[in-house]
Parts: C-alpha cells; structure tokens; sequence
C-alpha cells in the first residue's frame, strides 16, 4: 500500500522550509484569486503581505472550501437537490474532508501557529479498537492488538525456525544469525523455542483472557492466539499496516472544535478580501489582464466582473475543466484529464459514548470489509458522560459510488446497518446522522484529484506552468494530493513562481 502511494506521490515529506520570503516591490500590481480553499486564502494572505492587491471570488458562502466542518444547525445541499439539516448536538461535528494534520506537515501547522489554532492530538492507531471482516471468524470483529500481535509472532516464528535451519547462511553470518534469533523472540514474543503460541510472552502483546489482578484474583490467564491459517485466510492483517504508512505515524493532531477552524481563522484574517457567494461562470485572460465572470451562486442573477492584473486559480479541474477558459493547449488538456477519486463520510451521533463505556476504546480506527470500510472514534471530550459523533463510514472506490447513488437519509441507514455488526449498540444508540458523499458535492465534485504514473508524466508539469497570465494551485497542483499540506505547498511555489514573473514584466 505504502508503494503503491508513493508512487502516485500519495505519501511524501513536506517541502515547506519556512515561512515564504516575497521580496522586491510589485508596484500595486493586482491578483485575483479563484476559491477560498486553503491554497486561494493561503495565496492572497502571503500576496496581500508582499504589497499586491488581491480579491479572492468563492462559491460557498463560507471560507475553507474543503476544510470544513459541519455543526448541528448546519444545512448543506448537494447535487442533486438533497438538503441535510445537521442535528448534531451543540460541540459535536463531522469533519466531511480533511480530519488530520501529521506532525511533518510543517506547512500547515505553521499558518495553524500563525493563525492560533488551537490544536489536540488525534488517535489513528488504538489497539483497543477491533478489525472485522464479514468472513472470518463468524463475522465477529477481533481486537486490533490481537491481529497484531498473533501475526508478528507467526511471522517471526517462521523467520526463527528458517534461520535455525540454516537456510539464511548465505546471507547473514554466525553472529548475525544469533542477533537474528534474539531479535525475532523480542520482536514476535517467541518463547524459548522460538514458538509463538499461548503464555505470558503472546498474552503481554494480544491481552489476556483475564488481566492480572490484586489480592487472591491477581493471576492472570493467558489467551488463546488466532490459528495461524485463520489469520491469513481472514485477511485482517491488511488493516494492521495503516499505521505505518509516512503520513499515518504519530504524532497526529486535529484542531480543537473541527478542522473548519483552520478555514475559518483565515478568513477572518481576510475579511473584506473574499467574495462570497460567486460562481466563476468565465474566465479570460488578454495582455492586460484577467478577468472572471460570476454570478451569485444561489440568487443566479445577471452576471458580474472582477478584474486583474494576474490569477491564481484554486478551482478544483473538476469543476474548472466545465468553466471556459483561454490557456494554452497544453495546460487544458492537463485540466481535462485530471480525474477526482470518489468518496463517501457518514457522521453518526449516538445518546452516549458507549465506546469507551462499554468497550474502552477512546479514540483510533476500526476496520472493516464491509461498505463503510471503517469507523472512526473521537479523539476528543474523553469520558464524557453526554453525546458522541463517530465517523460511521469513510468509503473510497466502488463503494463510494454505490454510497453516493444513496439518498442521504440510505447512506445513514446503511452506515448504521453496517455499524451494528461490530457494535450491536447502533440499535439501541442511533439518534440521527449526516452523509457527504463527495462526488455530489457541486464546488468540487470529487474528494480530490487522482494522478497515476502516466498522468503526471504526460500533464503534471503544463499543469502548473504559469500559462499567460494565469497560474493554478490547490492539492491537484501537488504531489501530496489529497492533504491540505499539497495545497498549501502548491500555492505557494505558484506565487513565489508569479511573483518573479511580476518582478520581471
């Protein structure tokens, strides 16, 4: 998996080494900015700094584009005409797109710093949390320590007896061989024959039976390990891996009360700067200019104008690649070919947190092989004694589309349907819930840009050229897709790479 991402630069370090330096006086030019995502505000915080005059146009009557958090009171429509009206209760929210912030995203952590965002950890790995398949093991959900830990002593224990064989001499030395050996009984809690099986060494990693206690109760019983055939038949070890993917490792953080906030705080830093309410309708550009036509997104209307000296367009290639435009060939067909994943989140709110009161898992992943791929715990409010929104479904792929060919009420429904087979609390719990289903979503129409190999070699480049008068940036513009931090990194080469144009015109 982590390959795989890497590949299609799904997985990869940050490049931001600071703050960004813009110097050299741009003589009142001016820059008009389409969307008010994080890479459209991000650009006209750093231009406005620099001396340009900057007015950004964006659809939603809201900043953040896909940094969003939905509260109770919200109302959002989708394509399609579906209205949900959120019922959460007050302080409980679902983060529909972007819900964690690695600790190497340095970029969006420093406009967090910079904007005072209060932020808190987020959980990804728990052990406590269970991984399920419909399967394996009568579809009941198994904790995520336990497929942890029975499939590393397994492995190790295959590795010990291979190196005991003398099948590894060619490879490691005598002394190599024994460190080998040592590390394996460490690593897989093997016992003194390099077995991985039930004791105190397999129980310490997959839990107990029963846990040690005081008094005349404090022996503890040893558990029993999952078959080594079942274990791999299930399937259940895919989900142990997740963890380990770059951008999945701890320390992870979310900011306190929704990742909106970080949305949020930027545009109060450009109040006056952002039009809200504005459908780019068209987008032209000549030797003097730039200049975008909108509309009023929801009163429709007659059309109205803003204009330029330069852009810097955010507008997601799903939407953009429907807006006329005047670039260049090869930087519309680089729009044109640019495909959006789809993706589908359920936010369900429950009478009580009965996650951790019943099953102590606070915060982290649960996994599963049905349609709702997973359920997500708050990493916040721990112990609690009200209410609780789980993230009950975050789907890509197929599922996502049979997701999205749902009505929002059918995808709660069937989030709750799912839910049940790993918590039977759903049934008695449920109170109501809310599903975005990305590819209906009108400003974007897909959770976020999808590049393969041959995209970017044949597009990635003319994407982000400087064509004219225009620049794009945003997450499709990066090679971190789908993560704030390819937004914000994108935007701000494009600006640094505009401002030079600037300077020298």
């Amino acid at each position: 998996m982590y390959h795989a991402m890497t590949a299609m630069a799904f997985a990869g370090e940050s490049g931001f080494s600071g703050p960004i330096q813009l110097p050299g006086d741009p003589k009142g030019a001016s820059v008009l900015i389409l969307g008010a995502g994080l890479a459209g505000m991000c650009a006209a915080y750093e231009l406005r700094k620099a001396g340009y005059k900057v007015q950004i146009l964006e659809y939603n009557d809201r900043p953040g584009g896909r940094n969003w958090s939905l509260y109770g009171g919200d109302t959002y429509t989708e394509m399609g005409g579906f209205t949900q009206k959120v019922e959460f209760d007050k302080g409980l929210y679902l983060n529909p797109g972007p819900w964690r912030l690695p600790y190497h995203h340095h970029a969006v952590l420093h406009y967090c710093k910079l904007l005072n965002v209060a932020l808190e950890p987020f959980t990804q790995v728990n052990n406590a949390a269970l991984v399920h398949s419909t399967k394996a093991f009568g579809g009941k959900p198994k904790p995520f320590r336990e497929v942890q830990a029975d499939f590393n002593g397994y492995v190790a224990e295959l590795l010990a007896k291979c190196t005991q064989q003398g099948r590894l001499d060619e490879a490691v030395t005598q002394e190599d061989k024994e460190l080998l050996l040592g590390a394996m009984r460490e690593w897989g809690a093997l016992d003194k024959s390099y077995e991985y099986k039930k004791g105190v060494l397999s129980s310490e990693r997959r839990g107990w039976l029963s846990d040690p206690g005081g008094g005349l109760t404090s022996v503890p019983t040893p558990s029993e390990p999952m078959a080594m055939g079942d274990l791999l038949k299930s399937g259940l070890w895919s989900a142990i891996g997740a963890g380990m993917i770059y951008e999945f490792q701890s320390v992870i953080f979310q900011p306190k009360g929704g990742m909106g906030m970080i949305g949020k705080a930027f545009g109060r830093e450009l109040d006056g700067v952002i039009q809200y309410g504005a459908k780019v309708t068209d987008i032209h550009q000549d030797d003097r200019g730039v200049t975008a036509t909108w509309i009023d997104a929801k009163a429709g209307g007659a059309p109205r104008q803003a204009h330029a000296d330069w852009c810097v367009c955010t507008i997601p290639a799903s939407v953009l690649s429907q807006i006329p435009i005047n670039v260049g060939g090869p930087m519309k067909a680089a729009i044109d070919a640019l495909y959006y994943d789809a993706s589908v989140k359920v936010g369900l709110q429950f009478k009580r947190r009965f996650w951790e009161q019943d099953e102590a898992i606070f915060g982290g992943i649960s996994y599963t092989d049905q349609p709702n791929s997973l359920i997500g715990y708050p990493s916040t409010d721990y112990f609690s004694s009200g209410k609780g929104v789980l993230l009950g479904a975050y789907s890509f792929g197929p599922s996502a589309f049979e997701y999205a060919a749902l009505s929002p009420a059918e995808r709660v429904a069937k989030s709750v349907e799912y839910g049940a087979n790993i918590h039977p609390q759903y049934r008695e719990e449920f109170e109501n819930g809310v599903g975005v289903a990305w590819h209906r979503v009108p400003w974007t129409m897909g959770c976020a840009a999808h590049w393969t190999e041959e995209l970017r070699a044949k597009h990635y480049d003319d994407l982000c050229a400087i064509d004219g008068r225009i620049v794009l940036a945003g997450e499709h513009a990066s090679r971190l897709p789908a993560w704030q931090e390819g937004a914000l990194l994108s935007s701000l080469d494009a600006i640094r790479r505009l401002h030079q144009r600037v300077l020298a015109s």
